[in-house]
């Protein structure tokens, strides 16, 4: 697992601009097991996947934040869903990843244990197009960890997402999406 970390952590300093002094230096808060989940409601069908496998950085110090799941990794209560998910909603083959990178709009004293509202503003990209997006959640520090959790909608046809004609009464063209990480200090 450690290894898993090491790895993607090395992905989100280059993808978050984050320096190998700035690892080095603390303040590295981390997750490869994060939850995302997300639902689409509509009268002719409820969706839902969940997505435990969520890696997430946060560099404390300088607020920077860093987001990255594979789209193949949300499980649906059936086969099928997850394989229309994949092949023809998300073009998962040619867009594997959805990503965000920013930085927490807050100044948290993350020393000290106490729950905030917090939000992060950068770039969110799905589906291989990236959008500017400010995300509003909580955050709460409490022995030594760190949780996020956020609720907040994706309209598809931001992110250039297709919904054949035949289905379009079935998935919301707006969809929910909630996250909990659990974030512990980044060790090498």
């Amino acid at each position: 697992m450690k290894l898993h970390i090491a790895l993607n952590v090395i992905f989100w300093m280059a993808l978050s601009g984050i320096s190998g002094k700035t690892l080095a230096q603390g303040g590295m808060f981390a997750t490869a097991s994060g939850n995302t989940s997300f639902s689409s409601k509509t009268p002719m069908e409820n969706i839902d996947a969940e997505n435990k496998k969520t890696q997430v950085l946060l560099n404390t110090t300088t607020g920077e934040l860093a987001i990255r799941m594979n789209m193949r990794d949300f499980v649906f209560p059936n086969k099928l869903m997850q394989e229309h998910f994949n092949e023809n909603y998300m073009e998962s083959a040619k867009y594997p990843t959805g990503t965000f990178s920013g930085k927490m709009d807050q100044t948290i004293d993350f020393t000290k244990d106490g729950a905030y509202d917090a939000s992060a503003t950068g770039s969110f990209t799905i589906h291989g197009v990236a959008k500017n997006r400010t995300i509003k959640g909580k955050l709460k520090v409490e022995g030594g960890k760190i949780t996020i959790t956020s609720d907040f909608e994706v309209a598809l046809t931001d992110h250039k997402i297709e919904v054949p004609q035949i289905v379009f009464v079935k998935i919301a063209h707006s969809i929910k999406v909630k996250s909990e990480y659990i974030l512990s200090p980044y060790k090498k």
